[in-house]
């Protein structure tokens, strides 16, 4: 059995993610009006664009690394049961429904999952030019891509969680997915900005300390959240369960997540009610 060390993985899931990418940038550039979706048996949203990044990723993904199972949320029906000890787990289009309606905070999600914990994970954000990776434990990059989704020479640097003013916090949330339990939660802090994102762009905007804090009250399933927490965890910031503070897992049954804080360290989510049961 080869083994690959965790910088030739996120090459390759980098390299998958981008491929994916520019499929998924062929059905968006055809114009508004163009971009047809269906609906799912949960009732969410699903596109041509979303079916061929899938196939792109899943293929790539078992040609190199056979030996490691693969979790996506095209084809989650293939891991029933008990979860693998270790698997990528793949969301091709997160955000379909700003992807349809033609805004640009969708993403393409790749992360690796070792015994319950996202160890490295990429997030392409294609309409935005971003390419956000990280292995936990040794660091998270952020690198501009051209419109063509190819890496943009000298651009990738590293990124860390800032030091976040408790006076005033910068928490980034879902326009879609507010609710009055978030806006409690946001409302038990002091806070100095909100601003909206969609998709995983949001544990990336804490990782590149351009945000302080995302808290989520709201149906998530694993795959919409793994490569983001790889890149939040190696970036320094923290992903907590609400209710319990404990770190957020994965290979759950049925690969739904509870509500979640996600945060640059220095973040007093203990003040929240009911953080920490």
């Amino acid at each position: 059995m080869t083994t690959h060390t965790p910088d030739v993985i996120l090459e390759e899931i980098g390299r998958l993610a981008l491929e994916a990418g520019r499929a998924i940038m062929d059905v968006y550039n055809r114009g508004e009006g163009a971009i047809e979706a269906e609906a799912k048996a949960d009732d969410s949203p699903v596109t041509e664009a979303d079916l061929a990044a899938d196939a792109i990723i899943g293929a790539g993904l078992a040609a190199t690394f056979p030996e490691i199972a693969v979790v996506t949320e095209e084809r989650v029906e293939s891991q029933e049961g008990e979860a693998p000890g270790r698997f990528f787990i793949v969301d091709p289009l997160d955000g379909t429904k700003e992807f349809v309606q033609r805004r640009g905070d969708f993403t393409v999600n790749i992360a690796l999952v070792e015994n319950g914990r996202p160890v490295l994970g990429v997030v392409l954000a294609p309409a935005r030019g971003r390419l956000f990776a990280g292995i936990v434990g040794e660091g998270a990059t952020v690198e501009e891509v051209d419109p063509l989704l190819y890496p943009v020479a000298d651009t990738k640097r590293p990124i860390a969680v800032r030091a976040p003013d408790v006076e005033a916090l910068s928490v980034v949330a879902s326009k879609s997915h507010m609710n009055e339990e978030t806006s409690a939660v946001i409302g038990a802090l002091k806070v100095g900005e909100t601003a909206n994102a969609g998709s995983s762009l949001k544990f990336c905007l804490v990782a590149a300390g351009e945000a302080d804090f995302y808290p989520r009250m709201g149906r998530t399933m694993e795959w919409d959240t793994a490569a983001g927490h790889a890149v939040l965890a190696a970036a320094g910031g923290e992903v907590r369960v609400h209710g319990t503070l404990r770190p957020l897992a994965y290979g759950k049954a049925g690969w739904a997540n509870p509500h979640f804080l996600a945060y640059a360290p220095g973040v007093p989510v203990e003040h929240i009610p009911g953080a920490a049961g």
